[in-house]
């Protein structure tokens, strides 16, 4: 009697697909660059709702010495923004940066001091151009780029280039509570480099709304998302991560949208390439020369690899967005300055991908 035939046994392979929300996400992630460039190009085409955007008020908040900050659509995006960041910032590793202070007070000294070092020294270099105000306006761009705290970008670049986490999140963390004290000292100084009017605004700042600005919009967020961090049950938090994060980067492109409609929506009808190319030129030079000196000072306190890289990419990443709402808040009739702040936003990033590349070369180098 035959045998049956014998049917082999099939595994049921059963694919999990991830939620609509992290697809969505990672999609996003991923065509970050592009859709930034997107934005940039509606902001210069149909830069109405940037503009309606920038100019919708929601009140003030008065703060000690009788000084009331305005409270603008951007500044309310940018406060979301660092919230949702503190919430993903790995806090529990901080305490270890004490028993090695030195790393994390070199990458936060030279994040305050070196456009401190930097702008005299492009105001003497710019003042010979053929400019009424001397090329203030550029200078005062960069003055809103060089005074804010360290961009919480910054931990996603170390990480890709093996830098040492802790010590990147130490240093963003660190910048940004001594905000309030730093970004008023670098406006003041910048108020000495630059003339007319945009000394007079850059005074202002540094005096009334700078200090303030930093309170409410920038140390509150992280605080709040700080502390939800640690309210929260760990699972309960990792799984509204997902869409947290999707608001998060949609809330990002609204709010590069909104900044560069203030500086790119009337450049279509009264084009000045050689101010934007000017605003580009300056803007990658410092840029280029916050890596490097961040680079260099690493490798004078001798810190290992690691160290280098995060000590590297803090000084060369800035919170453009919050300088580029502090200057659509408060210098509206100088639109142009915030080209020189788009500009930074940009090759920031591409500055990060380089140092990225060339630092892990040269890990890869050393270890072979």
């Amino acid at each position: 009697m035959p045998r049956p035939p014998v049917v082999p046994l099939v595994r049921a392979v059963h694919v999990t697909r991830a939620p609509a929300v992290a697809r969505a996400l990672t999609l996003l992630q991923r065509r970050l660059t592009w859709a930034t460039v997107a934005v940039y190009a509606a902001a210069a085409l149909l830069p109405q709702a940037g503009l309606i955007m920038r100019q919708l008020s929601l009140g003030a908040v008065s703060v000690p010495g009788g000084t009331r900050t305005p409270l603008t659509l951007p500044s309310l995006l940018l406060a979301w923004l660092l919230f949702t960041a503190a919430l993903r910032v790995p806090a529990r590793d901080l305490p270890r940066l004490l028993r090695r202070p030195l790393p994390l007070l070199v990458g936060t000294l030279a994040n305050t001091l070196i456009p401190l070092a930097l702008l005299p020294c492009m105001a003497v270099a710019l003042g010979p151009l053929p400019d009424a105000d001397g090329c203030s306006g550029l200078l005062t761009g960069l003055a809103l780029v060089g005074a804010m705290p360290v961009a919480g970008g910054a931990t996603i670049w170390g990480s890709r280039a093996g830098g040492n986490q802790s010590l990147i999140v130490g240093i963003v963390l660190t910048s940004t509570l001594l905000s309030p004290c730093t970004i008023p000292l670098t406006l003041s100084a910048a108020s000495t480099v630059t003339r007319g009017h945009y000394a007079q605004d850059l005074s202002r700042l540094a005096t009334v709304n700078g200090g303030p600005f930093a309170v409410i919009s920038v140390i509150v967020p992280c605080a709040v998302g700080l502390l939800v961090q640690q309210v929260l049950p760990a699972g309960v938090l990792a799984r509204h991560l997902p869409w947290l994060g999707l608001i998060g980067l949609v809330d990002a492109l609204l709010l590069t949208y909104s900044n560069a409609a203030g500086a790119l929506g009337g450049f279509l009808l009264d084009p000045r390439p050689a101010l934007l190319v000017a605003s580009v030129v300056v803007a990658a030079v410092l840029c280029a020369a916050s890596f490097a000196i961040g680079w260099c000072l690493a490798r004078a306190v001798r810190a290992d690899r690691a160290d280098t890289v995060a000590i590297t990419l803090t000084c060369g990443m800035n919170n453009s967005s919050a300088g580029a709402v502090l200057a659509a808040t408060n210098l509206s009739s100088s639109p142009h300055v915030l080209l020189p702040v788009l500009a930074y936003s940009l090759l920031q990033k591409c500055g990060a991908g380089l140092a990225d590349s060339m630092l892990s070369r040269r890990g890869a180098t050393s270890e072979t």
